[in-house]
This record gives C-alpha cells, structure tokens and sequence, in this order.
C-alpha cells in the first residue's frame, strides 16, 4: 500500500508540468505584450488577436522556460531555491521535458502564424531561441554579464505585443524593450546579492559571486539611475502624457531608494526587498502607460 502511494506521489502531474513554463514569469510577459497590444492602436484590437496573439506568445515563453529547467536541472538540485523543481527532484525526466518544450514551442508558432503576422512569429522564435539557447545554455555559465545580455530575450514581449497589432516595428515598442532591459540587472543582481552562496555553490558566475558585493551594490545603482532616466522618455518623445510621467517619476524615486539603501547597507534584507519592489515596479509602470494611453484618447 506504501509503495503504491509513493509510485503515486512520484508520478508526474499537470502541476509539475505547470510548473516547467514558469507561469509567474509568463504572466508578467503577457501583461507587458498587452500593454505593447494596447498601445499599438487609438481604439481596441480584435479579441481574436488579443487572445490568440498573447496565447502564441505565452506558448512559446512556456517551451523555453521548460528548456530552462532541463539545462539547469543540475544546478536547480542544489539551489535552494529551486531544488524542488520537477526535473531536479526527478518527477519529470529531461526527455518527457523537451517534447514537452518543442510541444508548446511548435503549437505556439502556429498559433501566432494563424493569427498574428509571421514578423511576430519569427520575433518571438528568435526571444526564445535566446533565452533558451544563447542565455541558457551559454551566456548563464560564461560571464558575469550573463544577465545583461541575456535580458534582452525576456525585454522583448511589448515589441511582440505591438509588431502583432501593426505587423511592424517602430521606436515606441523599442523604447519598452530599453526600459526591460535596464530594469532586468538591478532586479536579477539584488537576488543574486541574496543567493550569492548558493550560485558559488552551483559554479554560476553572477556578478556578486565574481566581483563581490559591493561591485554589485554600485551597479544596481548606476542601472537603477539609468532606469529612472530612460523610464521618463516616454513622456518626452510624446508617446505619454503627464499621468504616466507622474506615476514614472514616484515609482522610479521609490526604486531609487531601495538601491541607495542596498548601496549604504541601511536595511539588512534590502537586496530582497529591491528585487520584490521591481516586480511590483515594473507592472505598475507598464499599468500607468496603458491609463494614461486611454485617458488621453479619452480627451
């Protein structure tokens, strides 16, 4: 009866599967292409293409997350923060896993091909193939900077989200990829400062592991400065008006703040708490841009 029970409890679920795609990431993604959906256009997309378009993109970024998890399946064993993931405690096997990766990937595709316009479908292909490839399989165990030149994978979903609306690309969408890509270093190192023991443990060449601290403390403020500045330049190229330049300056100067506190070693759990702040940051810069779109056609 025991053993039946734990044949059972080792058997993989929709749970673990689940778990592969990273849905809390992916959700962030989709909202951040919405909002490129959006604010590609003066009144609302079809709902096919708002659906359809954000599940291809969403299918996708599941596969190379699922790519993730089988490259770093050994590293994942040995985080603390990510050892009962379903390949590092053995309950999905790297196999199963990447039929599961191409699966999502190939339907993905299709589903933006059908729906979209192939620009979008070859933009999204090419984001995964660098966040599961390039970062994933290279960049992560090459260098410190791993997290800047990989993050330009994971900035791309606005340019996603507005290339399937105009089937083009344009400064606007490529401004919310800039702001992405600021925002990931300061939002990956304040983790990295926090985990710096256990990405030395797994050989993971993260700023803080290979530089120190306090190097990294001075560049998630210098990026965090450069965020704030790059962040009000939808308001200067008139792509916003002066309630997303307000929401801008208050979430940036809050951002600001953590990284100051991080850099003077005020708080004991700033770097934790900066990295928590970012996620919250970011939603709400992108929520602000898409308010203060409507509200100004509104006038």
């Amino acid at each position: 009866m025991k053993r039946a029970l734990s044949i059972t409890a080792e058997r993989p679920l929709w749970r673990d599967y689940l778990e592969l795609t990273k849905p809390k990431v992916v959700v962030l993604m989709l909202i951040t292409s919405l909002v490129g959906m959006l604010l590609a256009t003066r009144g609302l997309p079809s709902i096919t293409l708002l659906l359809f378009g954000n599940l291809g993109i969403a299918l996708c970024a599941g596969g190379a997350a699922a790519v993730n998890h089988v490259v770093d399946r050994r590293i994942d064993a040995i985080m603390a923060r990510t050892h009962k993931r379903p390949l590092a405690e053995g309950r999905v096997g790297p196999v199963a896993a990447l039929m599961f990766a191409l699966l999502l990937s190939v339907l993905g595709m299709a589903v933006l091909l059908l729906f979209t316009n192939p620009l979008t479908a070859w933009l999204t292909l090419a984001s995964l193939l660098g966040y599961a490839v390039i970062y994933t399989g290279f960049l992560k165990r090459a260098t410190p900077q791993n997290i800047v030149i990989g993050g330009l994978a994971g900035a791309a979903p606005p340019l996603l989200g507005w290339v399937a609306v105009t089937g083009h690309i344009s400064a606007e969408p490529l401004l919310l990829v800039l702001i992405i890509f600021t925002w990931t270093p300061p939002h990956f190192w304040a983790l990295a400062i926090h985990r710096r023991e256990e990405y030395a443990k797994a050989d993971i060449p993260m700023l803080p592991v290979t530089h120190g601290v306090y190097y990294t403390k001075v560049h998630i403020l210098l990026y965090s400065s450069a965020l704030f500045a790059i962040s009000l330049m939808p308001y200067v190229i008139r792509m916003s008006g002066l309630i997303y330049l307000g929401c801008a300056i208050a979430l940036g100067a809050r951002f600001l703040q953590w990284a100051w506190l991080l850099y003077r070693d005020r708080l004991p759990h700033a770097a934790m708490s900066l990295f928590k702040y970012s996620i919250w940051y970011l939603l709400l810069l992108f929520v602000a841009l898409l308010v203060d779109h409507y509200l100004l056609l509104s006038l």
